[in-house]
């Protein structure tokens, strides 16, 4: 079983994702990103459910859920498991998480539903239609794209990235702030600052009413910058709150990410006498717990779609064979197969620098490309890995 702590109980079907290729800042109509899960097993076996509901709690043998699914036989909002994959990704600082959106703020509120969604988003792209002058904090692949898309849609605006290191996207090749910083001192009016830090004390980024407005904002160093709207792309979260609540051993203080095996099992840190002891398969107390994506701490994986991607497939395929080998339990000659082991690939990463030019990593090769990009993002193509056959000319599905 695998769990979204974030569903949508009112609209059937459906979970709001955040499209990886490009910050939603412009691009209409929002329908079509947004994808129906209802058909997410590619089967139509009666077995397999999709439940749409908040996660409340996590135990070693069940979950609760924010309601109970009577008309799937559950009375009870909790639901038993013998296997769960945990994936429940990482939130970002306001104004940028759908559901941490201050009430105050007058904005549209978000609980899960495809509308409220679209409404939350669409009231974002006015927001940044009103601003004249944004401020962008955080130079990754985030950062980056909304300070690139806002300028390059909006060249009268004053668009402004400030990041605290001393090049982009720190955690890839050189070569990659190499390429992406030709293209920014291309874009007339978007300024980048590098190597200072914005000075918290100018902006209380508690909340996402305090990111909206004219205001001067200042960096450690004194430099003071107009801001109607500051958009804090600094780090994400992981979302593990379940699991610490479950077993605090089993997150990092430090970091908030889950610690697993390379099997993707979720295990404990070991005791500070047995920091050198190796936790394994057979000693980890929750070998049928498995964390995957952002949430996780994938031996130096980036955090990224891909990564979680194969991370899954990892985790699904030994569910599998703890499922074969229980099965088999009573054929001693039986040798169980072993448990498959992650390892993560070479770092790897697009990034969209406006709406028609591109950077990217992959197997150790830098480059740019420029033209062919679409403003749908290509969204059509991820609808058949969902259980949909998008034919030419089938518009009606994405309104």
């Amino acid at each position: 079983m695998s769990t979204s702590s974030r569903a949508c109980p009112s609209c059937p079907g459906t979970n709001i994702k955040p499209v990886r290729g490009r910050p939603i800042c412009h691009y209409s109509p929002l329908t079509r990103p947004v994808i129906p899960l209802s058909k997410v097993f590619l089967s139509e076996n009666p077995s397999h459910r999709c439940l749409h509901a908040t996660v409340t709690s996590i135990c070693t043998d069940s979950v609760t859920l924010s309601r109970a699914f009577p008309e799937h036989g559950l009375s009870s909002p909790v639901v038993r498991y013998d296997y769960l994959i945990y994936a429940l990704g990482s939130v970002l600082p306001a104004p940028l998480d759908l559901w941490r959106t201050d009430p105050a703020s007058k904005l549209p509120l978000y609980h899960g539903t495809k509308p409220q969604g679209i409404a939350w988003m669409k009231q974002h792209q006015e927001i940044v239609k009103d601003s004249q002058s944004v401020v962008v904090v955080g130079g990754g692949a985030l950062g980056i794209q909304f300070a690139t898309d806002i300028a390059t849609i909006y060249p009268e605006k004053k668009v402004t990235l400030l990041h605290s290191r001393k090049r982009l996207l720190p955690r890839f090749d050189e070569a990659m702030h190499d390429e992406t910083m030709k293209v920014l001192e291309t874009i007339t009016n978007l300024d980048v600052i590098l190597n200072e830090r914005l000075d918290l004390s100018s902006l209380d980024a508690s909340t996402s009413k305090a990111c909206i407005g004219a205001r001067t904002v200042r960096t450690l160093p004194g430099r003071e910058i107009a801001a109607d709207l500051v958009l804090m792309c600094t780090g994400q979260t992981p979302n593990t709150r379940f699991l610490a609540d479950l077993d605090p051993t089993t997150v990092d203080p430090a970091t908030c990410l889950a610690r697993v095996l390379r099997t993707m099992q979720l295990c404990r840190a070991p005791p500070e006498a047995a920091a050198e002891a190796e936790t394994t398969e057979d000693t980890t107390p929750y070998p049928h717990i498995f964390v995957i994506g952002d949430a996780v701490d994938a031996f130096g994986a980036i955090a990224a779609g891909h990564n979680a991607y194969y991370q899954g497939e990892v985790a699904a395929r030994n569910v599998l064979r703890l499922i074969n080998r229980a099965s088999h339990e009573k054929v001693p000659e039986q040798v169980p197969e072993p448990l498959e082991q992650y390892t993560p690939g070479p770092p790897a990463i697009k990034v969209s620098l406006g709406l028609d030019t591109a950077v990217f990593q992959s197997q150790g090769v830098v480059g740019r490309r420029e033209g062919g990009a679409r403003e749908d993002l290509g969204a059509a193509l991820m609808w058949p890995a969902l259980g949909y056959a998008v034919a030419e000319g089938e518009e009606w599905m994405f309104e």
